[in-house]
C-alpha cells in the first residue's frame, strides 16, 4: 500500500503504532483531534499485532507469544469491547510450567507440587520458606536483588525450583544481578503463604474479584484485532497511519521538539508537530536527537540493555498438542522459554483439524539462536518435543521463523539509576511524552501500554501532567484482576 503524504505541520505525531500510540490516537480522534502516526513495521499493533500465516489455501494465525488481557480498569474493557463486540470473549486458562517431565501448574498448586516432587522434597521446601521468613522478616535482612525478593517469598528450594532458573533465562543474567522491581511489579504479594491459602479457599469474598489465573478475555481472531480497528476508525476519522516508515532525525532547542525527518517509502519529509508521543525504544530515540542530549545522559543511555526474542511458528496436522493455552519451561537444559498453542485461545486461529505452537527464545543479539536459520531452529527443538511426545517431526506442515529486538528492557541493578538520568532529561522537552514498554523502558502488559496511552492523550487534552510511574507497577500479584461482565 501507498504510504499517504504526511501532513508537514501535525498537530499530534505519534513516533510507532504499538498499544501505547495507538490508544493515544483513538482517544484524541473521540475528542475530534486527527494524529499523524508513523510505524516502521508495514502492520500496526507493535509486539500485540496478529500474523497472518497462508500455506496454500489454509491460513494460520497467531499473536507474537501470548497475549492474554487482564486488567483493574474496567474503562479498558469497556474501551476494547467498544471495538470488537461480539469479539471480544473469554477464555478458560491453562498455564502451566513443565520441569523434569511433569506439568506444574502456574501459579503454584501446592498439592501438585507435593504429589510430583513427594514428601521429602516439599518438607524442604516448608523447611527453607521458614528459615528465609526468619531471616528476611525477623532478623530484616535487606531484599537488595531479585534473588533476595524470591527467596525471602518462597525460599531457596521452591525459588531455584521453577523461578531464579526462568528468571535467569528471560534476562540471560544472574538473579543476584536482577533489579527486585522486576519481583515487585510482576509479583509483589504472592509468597508461599499467599498460595496455600489461595489453593485452601481462604480470604476469598463470595462474588468478589475473580482471579485472572482462571479466564481471560480474548479476541476471536488474535489479539491484533484490537489494533487492526484502531487503525480502521482512524483513517475513518481522518488521522494519517504510515507504516513502512521511521523518524531518521529529531530535532530541538533544548525545550521543545520543533522538526522530526521521517523516511517514508517516497523519500525523507520534514514535519513540524506541536505535541510529539513516542513510543519507540528509549535508547533509539535518544539516538535521533538533533543536538544530541549531554554526554552523561548518552552514557547512561548506553547502559541499559535490552532483550531480544526468536520465534518459531509451527503448524501442525494435529488436532491439539496440549489443553495448554502457553506452557513454560524453566530448566536452562532446555533452550527455549516458553510455547503458546493458539488454538487454545480461539478455535478461530486455526484451520479445522490442525493446530499450531508457537515457540519462544530469549537471547541476545549476538547470541548463536540470533543467526540461525529455521531448519537449524527447528533440529534444535524437535527432539525435545519428541520425546516429551508432543509431536513428530511428519507432524509439522510448516515451520516459520521470526525475530524481534528491543523486546525486554532489562532490569539489572543499575537500570533504575541509569534510567532516571535519561528520563530526567527527556522531561525537559516540554512538548514530548513518551509511553509505551519501549518509551519508557519498562516491561509492561498490553493492558498498562493501552492505559499509558489514554494517559498521553488527558495530558494533552486537560493541559496537565499525570504521573505515569504507578502504570503497571501495583504493589499485588500482577497478573490478579476482574473479571468484568460484558455490557448488554
Amino acid at each position: 500500500m501507498q504510504s499517504p503524504r504526511l501532513d508537514p505541520n501535525p498537530q499530534i505525531l505519534i513516533l510507532g503504532a504499538g498499544p501505547a500510540g495507538l490508544a493515544c490516537a483513538m482517544e484524541l480522534s473521540r475528542k475530534g483531534i486527527r494524529s499523524t502516526i508513523v510505524e516502521r513495521d508495514e502492520q500496526i499493533g507493535g509486539l500485540a499485532k496478529t500474523l497472518r500465516i497462508a500455506e496454500g489455501e489454509q491460513v494460520f494465525l497467531t499473536d507474537i507469544g501470548p497475549h492474554r488481557f487482564f486488567s483493574k480498569n474496567k474503562y479498558l474493557y469497556d474501551f476494547i469491547e467498544d471495538l470488537l463486540h461480539e469479539e471480544w470473549r473469554k477464555v478458560p486458562r491453562l498455564t502451566r510450567q513443565f520441569i523434569d517431565g511433569k506439568f506444574y501448574n502456574y501459579p503454584v498448586n501446592p498439592t501438585q507440587v507435593f504429589k510430583n516432587l513427594g514428601p521429602w522434597k516439599s518438607l524442604r521446601i516448608g523447611v527453607d520458606y521458614f528459615l528465609a521468613r526468619l531471616r528476611y522478616g525477623l532478623l530484616r535482612k535487606p531484599m537488595r536483588t531479585f534473588e533476595d525478593y524470591v527467596v525471602a517469598n518462597f525460599g531457596r528450594t521452591l525459588a531455584e525450583f521453577s523461578m531464579i532458573n526462568y528468571t535467569e533465562k528471560i534476562w540471560g543474567i544472574p538473579a543476584r544481578d536482577i533489579h527486585p522491581d522486576w519481583a515487585r511489579q510482576r509479583i509483589s504479594g504472592l509468597n508461599l503463604w499467599s498460595v496455600l491459602m489461595n489453593a485452601l479457599k481462604f480470604g476469598k469474598r463470595k462474588g468478589g474479584p475473580k482471579s485472572l489465573v482462571d479466564e481471560f478475555y480474548y479476541p476471536q481472531f488474535g489479539t491484533g484485532r484490537i489494533y487492526e480497528e484502531i487503525g480502521r476508525h482512524l483513517r475513518a476519522e481522518g488521522s494519517t497511519i504510515a507504516t513502512g516508515s521511521e523518524p531518521v532525525a529529531v530535532r530541538h532547542d533544548g525545550q521543545r521538539i520543533v522538526e522530526v525527518d521521517v523516511r517514508t517509502p517516497e523519500g525523507v519529509q520534514t514535519l513540524r508537530p506541536e505535541r510529539v508521543v513516542e513510543s519507540v525504544p528509549i535508547t533509539r530515540f535518544l539516538d535521533l536527537l538533533d543536538p544530541p542530549p549531554p554526554p552523561e545522559v548518552l552514557a547512561a543511555a548506553r547502559q541499559l540493555k535490552w532483550r531480544a526474542q526468536v520465534y518459531l511458528f509451527l503448524t501442525l496436522d494435529k488436532e491439539r498438542v496440549t489443553s495448554d493455552n502457553w506452557i513454560y519451561f524453566p530448566s536452562k537444559d532446555i533452550p527455549f522459554g516458553r510455547t503458546s498453542e493458539m488454538k487454545n485461545f480461539s478455535a478461530d486461529m486455526c484451520p479445522p483439524g490442525k493446530t499450531s505452537f508457537f515457540v519462544e527464545f530469549f537471547a541476545f543479539e549476538t547470541d548463536a539462536i540470533w543467526s540461525m536459520t529455521k531448519e537449524q531452529v527447528l533440529d534444535l527443538v524437535m527432539p525435545y518435543f519428541e520425546a516429551w511426545g508432543f509431536f513428530t517431526r511428519q507432524e509439522v506442515r510448516g515451520c516459520h521463523l521470526m525475530k524481534r529486538s528491543h523486546v525486554y528492557p532489562v532490569y539489572d541493578s543499575e537500570y533504575r539509576r541509569r534510567l532516571d538520568v535519561v528520563k530526567a532529561w527527556l522531561d525537559r522537552l516540554q512538548n514530548l511524552i513518551y509511553v509505551g514498554r519501549p518509551g519508557r523502558f519498562k516491561y509492561t502488559n498490553q493492558d498498562h501500554s493501552l492505559e499509558m496511552g489514554i494517559v498521553a492523550s488527558r495530558i494533552i487534552l486537560e493541559g496537565r501532567q499525570y504521573d505515569m510511574e504507578p502504570i503497571g507497577a501495583e504493589n499485588e500479584y500482577f497478573e490478579k484482576g476482574v473479571i468484568y461482565e460484558k455490557r448488554l
